[in-house]
């Protein structure tokens, strides 16, 4: 256990982060491991792949807004897409790079202000990025502006009630936020209003994953470099005591499995282009 409450406690070592510099460095340093602890983001881009056409798209321009290291960048790829992978953090463009290779077209840059043309792409693709924006609002606005009137735009972001069962734990704690509070589904709605989208088709589903102990998610939160906390934290290093005090919080979740789960609340959206 000390080995474990030692890694993670470097999850509390940073300072508060307000920028989108420090988001993108918070990706970077995670970006030759990430692909290690994304089983959550595996799951949830699948069911958002499986919203797009899967007939009729071979050379359709597609943008893959926050590619990371390119998983669905390649699975795009691989459907026949002309595939324009775009990221915040240039170390994840060189893992999206290494895995689809020079077929794939490579943009650095924010979701909020797109270095991107009007009306050029068939369709969009975006899963788990969008929430690292402060106005939801504004990244669709982006991305309608770019792709073409007609064509389709899939989301997924997270929502309000995200791992509460890690939220509940903390609070057990100490009263330092730990864990990052998101849009409530009427926001979201509220921000897709805002952002001029009318034909949108919405759904809200709870995924649930499961961990030998609180250390192990926080790990994995580490390890896909969900670091940054909108609200601000206190800084400096817990101990191995707080870590055992979280851990003895959260086994009120354990299952007779001896799991303890971590929910994630979130939405899924499917956005016609006017």
């Amino acid at each position: 256990m000390k080995n474990n409450t030692e890694t993670a406690a470097t999850l509390l070592a940073d300072a508060v982060v307000t920028d989108k510099q420090a988001i993108a460095d918070a990706f970077g340093k995670a970006a030759k491991h990430y692909d290690q602890s994304a089983a959550f983001q595996r799951q949830v881009g699948h069911h958002l792949l499986a919203k797009l056409p899967s007939l009729n798209v071979a050379g359709s321009q597609v943008l893959d807004l926050g590619c990371g290291t390119g998983y669905f960048s390649q699975q795009l790829q691989q459907r026949g897409m002309q595939v324009c992978a775009a990221d915040l953090s240039s170390k994840m463009l060189e893992q999206a790079r290494l895995r689809c290779g020079e077929q794939v077209r490579y943009v650095e840059g924010d979701a909020e202000c797109l270095p991107l043309p009007d009306n050029q792409f068939d369709f969009a693709f975006t899963s788990l990025a969008l929430q690292w924006c402060e106005d939801l609002s504004v990244p669709l606005r982006e991305l309608r502006r770019v792709v073409k009137p007609g064509g389709q735009i899939v989301f997924s972001t997270l929502v309000q009630g995200s791992l509460y069962e890690l939220s509940h734990a903390w609070k057990q704690v100490d009263q330092y936020q730990h864990v990052n509070q998101f849009l409530s589904q009427k926001a979201i709605k509220l921000a897709l209003a805002q952002a001029g989208c009318t034909e949108v088709d919405l759904e809200f589903q709870p995924i649930t994953m499961y961990y030998r102990s609180a250390v192990d998610l926080m790990k994995d939160l580490k390890g896909i470099g969900a670091t940054h906390i909108h609200q601000g934290r206190k800084a400096g290093l817990a101990g191995r005591k707080t870590f055992k005090a979280l851990e003895s919080a959260y086994d009120e979740f354990r299952h007779e499995d001896n799991q303890l789960p971590a929910t994630y609340q979130v939405c899924f959206g499917v956005i016609i282009n006017d």
